[in-house]
């Protein structure tokens, strides 16, 4: 496994495998690496002879309120899960190598409209910040295949709109939601959550669970299942962002005719956010 931290030293690696026809696949982390990313990890070696993976704490993905700052970075033992799997290449550069310009003039990409929904209204500004780095990202990897899981869904969605509408020769590929035994979605903020708080987080995806057993009952209410479950997330303890019934692909609200769904919920619990979601096929 070789660790590199210079654009043209990596690219002079890559473009040896291109030589030798190997596809490459990449997924980029923020580090603090779960089961979920090393799934994730897994899943591109069945797509690709050569897996890359980057570790870069993003700044520009995260609010002025946010937690930059206190986001968990474990190089060591991110290093050492890595080796263990066998993967080929990190990527682990500088602010500086990322935005050779500085943060505050840097290119942003900017999808209108869905950007601006659901978690990008939670977070304004959070998925320019997404789109712009992972761009950066994929323009010097130029990887074959990217990998990114479902618990990010709206994210996916966003890259795999943008892969498209900058005819970008990238396939997306998503990977299922890794869980805790009690049905928590894996996360690097997990390790945030007090123990009282770690005990009431498994009910967020309990409640998605329920609305979705409500949706497949026919004439029910999405609007109303959304705010029974907005109150049941409540009296929990949680302080919900969004919990939204959406079509799958698009991320729109459905229409009568849409049969594959997605219910989407963010919600903090002790100010640690949690996001999570569930697919609904009617």
């Amino acid at each position: 496994m070789e660790v590199i931290s210079k654009i043209k030293d990596m690219q002079i690696l890559l473009n040896n495998q291109r030589g030798q026809k190997n596809k490459i696949a990449f997924i980029p982390t923020m580090g603090n690496l779960h089961q979920g990313h090393l799934s994730l990890i897994e899943l591109a070696k069945t797509y690709a002879e050569f897996i890359v993976v980057s570790i870069f704490v993003n700044p520009t993905q995260f609010h002025e309120d946010e937690d930059f700052d206190v986001y968990p970075r474990t190089i060591k033992s991110d290093l050492s899960k890595l080796k263990d799997i066998d993967i080929d290449l990190v990527f682990l550069p500088e602010i500086s190598t990322i935005y050779p310009y500085g943060i505050d003039v840097s290119t942003q990409i900017i999808i209108p409209g869905l950007s601006q929904e659901l978690c990008g209204k939670v977070r304004p500004g959070h998925f320019n910040g997404v789109t712009s780095v992972v761009l950066r990202l994929f323009n010097i990897i130029e990887p074959d295949i990217a990998v990114f899981g479902q618990k990010d869904y709206q994210q996916k969605i966003m890259l795999g709109f943008m892969v498209k509408d900058l005819s970008l020769n990238i396939r997306i590929v998503d990977g299922p939601t890794i869980r805790e035994e009690d049905g928590l979605a894996m996360s690097s903020r997990n390790q945030l959550l007090s123990s009282s708080a770690r005990s009431s987080a498994k009910d967020l995806y309990v409640v998605l669970q329920s609305a979705k057993q409500s949706a497949q009952m026919k004439g029910m209410s999405f609007s109303l299942i959304e705010d029974r479950s907005v109150k049941t997330l409540e009296s929990h303890g949680f302080v919900v962002d969004y919990f939204s019934i959406r079509e799958k692909k698009y991320l729109v609200k459905p229409d009568k005719q849409d049969k594959e769904l997605i219910i989407l919920a963010s919600a903090k619990i002790e100010n640690v956010r949690l996001i999570d979601n569930v697919f609904l096929s009617l």
